[in-house]
């Protein structure tokens, strides 16, 4: 069983990348794993990380290794633990990346009807806006929008995410409501700045008609948080454009107001992520399935889009 020991501290080690992070995964010290990993080093004959002090870095053949062998062992695992626990039963730990607002208010409150019907499913949730290699980073499922559908990446729709503009009633009573996109150019601008690139995301905003305009604002604020971005025009800071479900609750409680409701902009839809493994373990294939029927029998679709 050495073998296993040592391909698990390799493969832990890569996808943390550290052994202090791969330790605290494993419940080993550091140092164990450090030395597993030198001894499939050297039982190979290859060295598969570049140390230092600071970071750990897979070399050429480390990569060339990881790629071959990351997938085909986690199914194996997968397996050996159906097994253990009973083919097809759903149990053990279920690793789940969810964007902060969207797993918040929408995804956690679904758990406790989740784990009534499959209480030996243990939800081990990671809340993060940026975009996650569900693969790489060893999660079971991803929910979010826009990942790059790689190879061995499945998606499965949701909803449709409507992004709208909105300010608070106190901006609007110190500056006359837009009528039209053209407007917003003498308006305070809240603008988002996207984490994977930098850059600001641009207001494109269209009608029913499907015509199509871009708004430039006066740029006063600018952030990657969309919660904090909701935050700041309720305060009356200026007008923003946030998909609906980081608004919503602050327009239901009346602190946020449509502006130019006519007009959207859209986002790629709301997806469910997960491995495309031959074995899909059925602690993964009942939570998809669970979160897929939620979204399509349910109201949630509604906190997405709704006119």
């Amino acid at each position: 069983m050495e073998l296993n020991s040592f391909l698990d501290a390799f493969l832990q080690s890569a996808d943390a990348g550290s052994f202090s992070a791969a330790a605290r995964v494993l419940g080993l010290t550091p140092a164990a794993v450090s030395k597993n990993v030198a001894r499939l080093e050297a039982e190979l004959g290859v060295r598969l990380f570049q140390r230092s002090t600071r970071s750990l870095s897979l070399t050429t053949e480390g990569a060339r290794l990881y790629a071959q062998v990351r997938l085909p062992w986690r199914e194996i695992g997968d397996a050996l633990t159906d097994l253990r626990q009973g083919a097809g039963k759903p149990a053990g730990p279920l690793k789940i990346a969810l964007a902060h607002t969207v797993g918040r208010e929408y995804i956690v409150p679904l758990l406790a009807e989740f784990l009534a019907r499959y209480p030996d499913v243990v939800p081990d949730l990671h809340f993060d806006n940026r975009p996650v290699d569900v693969v790489a980073q060893g999660l079971d499922a991803a929910i979010g929008g826009g990942l790059e559908l790689t190879e061995g990446l499945i998606a499965r729709e949701l909803t449709r995410v409507k992004i709208v503009l909105v300010a608070a009633p106190a901006y609007l009573d110190r500056h006359a409501a837009p009528v039209a996109p053209a407007d917003l150019a003498r308006h305070d601008g809240l603008v988002r700045r996207a984490p994977a690139t930098g850059r600001v995301t641009p207001w494109t905003l269209r009608d029913a008609a499907g015509q199509e305009v871009v708004a430039t604002p006066r740029q006063v604020v600018t952030m990657d948080d969309p919660e904090a971005l909701a935050r700041a025009a309720a305060s009356g800071l200026g007008i923003t454009l946030l998909p609906l479900p980081h608004v919503g609750p602050l327009l239901a409680n009346g602190a946020l107001v449509r502006i130019l409701p006519g007009w959207h902009a859209e986002t790629r839809p709301l997806s469910i992520y997960y491995s495309s493994r031959k074995l899909v373990p059925a602690k993964v294939r009942v939570f998809v399935d669970f979160i897929v029927t939620s979204f399509r029998t349910g109201d949630l679709a509604r906190h997405f889009w709704q006119d």
